[in-house]
Order: C-alpha cells, then structure tokens, then sequence
C-alpha cells in the first residue's frame, strides 16, 4: 500500500509549510509518496487532547515498572514503597505515568494476572489518594488488570501486543472510552528477539498498524482515543530499530497520535558501547530528541527529569517558549 512521509524540518518555516501532525515545533512542506490536499490534512491537523494534555508539544511519559526483572530498572521500584515514592516524583516531571506490573523485555515470562493486579492497583490507589492528578497509563496485555487499574484512577491503556494477547481488552476500552497506546510487536516477549526476519520492515509495521486499529476500531474503540507505536525493539534488530527510526514521520499517515518508547534500550547499548541500561542516557536522550523532531507527540523515558529538561531547550531553540 502506497503511504505519505512528510519530511520533518524545524527552525524557521517556509511560507508553504504546515505543522507536522499538530505540533508547533515541527513543520514539512514535501511529502513522499502520495500528496494532495486531503493527504496534508491528514498529516498537519492538530491531534485530540490526551486526558487534558495539549498534543502540541511532544509529552514525555515516565516510565513506572513496578516488577522484579524490568531490563533496566528490575526491582528498583518493586516494593509498594519505592513505587510510590518515583511515582510522586515522577508527577513533577511527567506529563504522563506509565505503570507496569509485568515485564515485557526480551525473554520475560508471562506474570499471573492477579500478581499483576497486586503489584499495580495499590500503587495506583496510593498516587490518587496522594493527590497525584497527573494521567496514569496502565501498561499492560490483560483485560482483567486494565479493569481493575482504570477503577482505581488510570485513565490510559498501553498495551504491546495491540489487543492480540486479550481481544477482550478492546471490548473493555471500548466500554470505558479511554485512551488506547497499540504497538507493534513480532512475538511473545520470551521469544520475539529469536531472530527476529521481515523483507520490509517499515512496511510490515505499517500493515499490522492498520490491521490492528480496525480491530479495535471494529470493537468499538473509536479511533480518535487511539495512539500507535511501532514497537521499537519488540522483535526486531538493530538494523530493523534503525530503519523504523529513520522513517518515524510515516505514522503520521493515520492522522494518530503517535508514541515513541526508546529509552535505555539494548541497541542504544550496542551503538554506543554502554553494556548497563542505566548507562544509557546520552543514547536514550539523542533518540528523544530525534523523536521530537519527527513529530513524536509521546516519548515514553525513564529518565524524566533529563528528558523534559532537554526538550525544553529543544523548544527553546526552536523559538517555542
């Protein structure tokens, strides 16, 4: 199928350019594959607002995992206590939390679901009754867990698998008419980094996109409450990585929002020779921007703090502030 790639560029705007999916710091004026007047609609029309948040700007999502084994931050944040002190943290310096009970990295077993549910809800009830108002994401493939994180305060479902784990947590998001994150993924997460093979990496990503937001869309989620990522290290190798980041601008094809969710990951490690997770900031933070630059709208971090700090100058540059 043939797509549209607007070519980002920031800075200062020629008179012919629109805003790149709605946002204020990136712009194009040329577009690869099909163009017309409805193509540029499609591409430069603002994005609905996300739980009260503008999509204007690029909105950085903190990273939560609640869970033993996370690959770069596994127990840090395990016990209730911890949990909940990042969490209140992470308020001052996060759009959005993202809270996870199970993980999901290469080779992670599948976690019972009332385990799930124990690790996440009383944290989520102790962020509310802390009076943390901040928009709380529940990451997680499971409809039972996403029921019982949304009654206790998340507004926004993040699910990796794109409703292909549990069908029926289309037909919950459907009946709360919450936000939905669908990513693309090659495979369970204890397998999918098994050699991991497309002939068309970025095309593939594309048609399973697709095919998913008809599903949920089919179910009953309507499209303007979804969010789509192309699942940057979810099956795929450093040069499928590669490739997928190179051509970010062509999510902006179904006029959604769109997440991006690099930080700390294993091929930030291989490229810039950092072996641990935790030393892979200055990676990570080179990809968010890069992100930001293609027209990301969520950048889903572990490093808060540095990430939103650098945005900002970002914005800065670009005369936004």
């Amino acid at each position: 199928m043939s797509r549209s790639e607007p070519i980002a560029r920031r800075g200062s705007r020629r008179d012919t350019a629109l805003p790149l999916a709605g946002l204020r710091g990136a712009w194009f004026d040329e577009v690869l594959g099909p163009d017309d007047a409805d193509v540029r609609a499609r591409l430069s029309a603002p994005r609905p607002d996300l739980c009260g948040l503008t999509l204007d700007r690029p909105r950085v999502m903190g990273i939560l995992n609640v869970t033993p084994d996370s690959f770069s931050d596994g127990g840090d944040h395990a016990g209730f206590d911890a949990a909940v002190k990042r969490g209140i943290a992470m308020a001052g310096e996060a759009d959005i939390i993202d809270i996870g009970g199970e993980s999901t990295r290469p080779g992670a077993e599948e976690v019972a679901v009332d385990e799930e549910i124990r690790r996440t809800v009383p944290v989520i009830e102790a962020l509310r009754g802390a009076g943390v108002t901040t928009p709380i994401s529940i990451d997680t493939r499971k409809a039972r867990v996403a029921e019982a994180a949304l009654d206790a305060g998340a507004n926004i479902v993040n699910d990796v698998s794109a409703f292909e784990f549990d069908p029926e947590l289309a037909d919950l998001t459907a009946e709360h008419d919450v936000p939905v994150c669908l990513m693309h993924a090659k495979g369970l997460p204890d397998t999918m980094q098994d050699n991991p093979s497309y002939e068309d990496v970025v095309g593939e990503v594309m048609d399973h996109l697709e095919r998913r937001i008809g599903f949920a869309v089919d179910r009953g989620v309507k499209r303007d409450r979804i969010i789509t990522d192309p699942g940057i290290g979810f099956g795929k190798t450093l040069e499928h990585n590669l490739e997928l980041l190179r051509h970010l601008t062509l999510l902006h094809d179904f006029g959604l929002p769109v997440l991006l969710g690099v930080s700390r990951k294993r091929f930030i490690g291989t490229i810039g020779h950092a072996p641990e997770a935790k030393d892979r900031l200055g990676g990570s933070l080179a990809i968010a921007l890069h992100g930001a630059a293609q027209g990301m709208h969520i950048i889903r971090v572990h490093d808060t703090r540095e990430t939103t700090q650098a945005l900002a100058l970002m914005a800065a540059l670009d005369g936004e502030v």
